[in-house]
């Protein structure tokens, strides 16, 4: 699968490091068990765990033979407690 990545206009870096996400975290998420939502205009989120147990949110859309990543941050407060939560019901 190929994964594009939104470059900022400003720095000319992917816009996930703006929310300290590296390339590497934002694909682990795609790897784990996620949760994909879809988002506002078309896009979707990936919720998910990295290797090293870091909970992310991934924006992105579909594209012809891949996937475009938007941007990416933490999962945090009322988000990561209710995917956790969630996480624990399908295990049942």
């Amino acid at each position: 699968m190929h994964i594009r990545f939104y470059i900022d206009r400003e720095t000319q870096l992917p816009h996930l490091f703006k929310h300290d996400v590296s390339e590497d975290e934002a694909i682990e998420v795609f790897g784990s068990s996620t949760e994909h939502l879809h988002a506002d205009r078309g896009a979707f989120m990936a919720l998910g765990q990295t290797h090293a147990g870091r909970y992310l949110k991934v924006i992105y859309r579909k594209e012809r033979g891949g996937i475009f990543v938007i941007t990416a941050y933490d999962l945090a407060g009322k988000a990561l407690r209710a995917y956790r939560r969630r996480k624990r019901r399908r295990r049942r």
